[in-house]
């Protein structure tokens, strides 16, 4: 069976279910590449204009494949090109959601992380373990960390490589939502649901130039910004949208 799951729940929501639950979910090879191809596949499917991602009721992701790990060598690693895989999550131009149950460490919290929302469960958990077997995180941790949770909290992780509950995590800033075990998938598709029902080409222009902009000095920030707000002046979402508000309707969004 496939180590990823794609379901349609719902109009224009792709939902991808990690499926290795004998392994906690563990990003082996196989995973990781099944994961970027389903990201790229959607990236360019006109029909999908939000993705969630989850795992069971039970975990998240568990990290990396430590058995896959242990005789490695760094020349064999590299020429694994793995960046590309985590790339095409990254660069996803449509919102990905997270739905965290359970555990999301070492790997599955850098999963998590490469989403631009993160729903949690009360009894979920984030952590970078990866210094208590040697390593460090190698998929972005000690970087979207640090810009998550600011650099003191998330070197507390990342040097004890302790674990943070749901709650503490939502009160640093790494979780969007806090809800109950039970209710976080069905959030994350109506989260889902109610951005896709949104003019496609306004969500992407805010995906991207607030991902742009992070890293950029402000002046630049807002340059972008102002760029990206004149170029949806040319859309028909935009009359469209307008149209409809002052029509007091309904708006049909067409991504275009």
């Amino acid at each position: 069976m496939s180590d990823v799951l794609l379901e349609h729940p719902q109009p224009h929501v792709a939902l991808l279910r990690l499926n290795r639950p004998e392994a906690r979910n563990a990003l082996s090879q196989s995973l990781r590449a099944q994961l970027a191809e389903h990201f790229r596949a959607l990236s360019a499917d006109e029909t999908v204009r939000c993705i969630v991602l989850t795992g069971n009721e039970r975990v998240f992701a568990a990290g990396a494949d430590l058995k896959a790990l242990l005789d490695a060598g760094p020349i064999e690693v590299l020429l694994l090109n793995n960046q590309r895989m985590w790339e095409a999550i990254a660069g996803c131009p449509k919102p990905v959601i997270a739905a965290v149950n359970g555990h999301a460490l070492g790997g599955g919290c850098e999963l998590a992380m490469h989403a631009d929302i993160i729903v949690a469960g009360q009894s979920a958990s984030f952590g970078q373990p990866e210094v208590r077997v040697g390593v460090i995180p190698g998929a972005g941790g000690t970087q979207r960390l640090a810009r998550a949770v600011g650099k003191f909290n998330a070197l507390r992780m990342l040097l004890t490589g302790e674990p943070i509950s749901a709650p503490k995590a939502a009160e640093l800033g790494l979780v969007s939502e806090l809800v109950a075990d039970e209710e976080v998938l069905p959030r994350a598709l109506a989260l889902a649901g109610q951005i896709s029902a949104l003019p496609p080409l306004a969500v992407a222009q805010i995906k991207e130039v607030l991902l742009a902009g992070l890293d950029a000095p402000l002046d630049t920030a807002l340059m972008l910004e102002r760029k990206a707000f004149q170029l949806l002046l040319a859309s028909a979402d935009k009359r469209e949208g307008m149209s409809a508000f002052l029509e007091k309707r309904a708006p049909i969004f067409r991504g275009c």
